[in-house]
């Protein structure tokens, strides 16, 4: 009687030990590999960007598709350097160099996902902030000069193909234009 489980136990493990042998592995679908799938190859793109607002800036990079790619544009005010007074109302939200003057700032993030036709659904996302002038505040007894604000933010989707030479140029609402280029490597 005490054999029994045993022997029970014996066949488990063989029973076990054949489901999980390279025998029984065969009869399952292949595996594919995306770095051999045609449209995964990294994408060299270039954003282009004409302000009126915040400046004129460009930036290659390279990306595969359904990754995100953040950059940042920063450089000096368009009116020079600003200084910005610790107490001034939202403070923490205006972006500032090392000397801790107001800097013009700008962020995107490219999400490109391609599709078997070779084309990308691209989303970008556009957050900029540039100081434009000053004003004066009352903080409690004291009167400060701190920067007016010029803040924008929108994403939107397109549609282009990734072939060399691809371009698409989007016009945002404040009028800020975008062009990008793309060319799989």
């Amino acid at each position: 009687m005490k054999r029994r489980p045993h022997v029970r136990g014996i066949g488990f493990a063989a029973a076990l030990a054949c489901a999980l042998s390279p025998l029984g592995a065969h009869a399952t679908p292949g595996i594919k590999v995306l770095n051999e799938a045609a449209n995964d190859g990294p994408i060299k793109y270039t954003v282009k960007m004409v302000s009126k607002n915040f400046g004129n800036e460009q930036e290659t990079r390279t990306i595969r598709s359904g990754q995100t790619d953040d950059f940042t544009w920063q450089g000096s005010a368009p009116n020079g350097a600003q200084a910005v007074p610790g107490e001034c109302p939202e403070v923490s939200s205006v972006p500032k160099s090392a000397d801790g003057a107001a800097v013009r700032q700008v962020q995107i993030r490219f999400a490109p996902m391609v599709g078997d036709n070779g084309a990308a659904n691209v989303q970008l996302s556009f957050r900029a902030y540039a100081p434009k002038g000053v004003n004066t505040v009352k903080v409690g007894a004291k009167s400060l000069q701190c920067p007016v604000s010029n803040k924008f933010s929108q994403i939107v989707r397109f549609n282009m193909p990734t072939s060399a030479g691809s371009k698409k140029t989007v016009t945002l609402d404040d009028g800020t234009q975008l062009t990008v280029t793309a060319c799989r490597k």
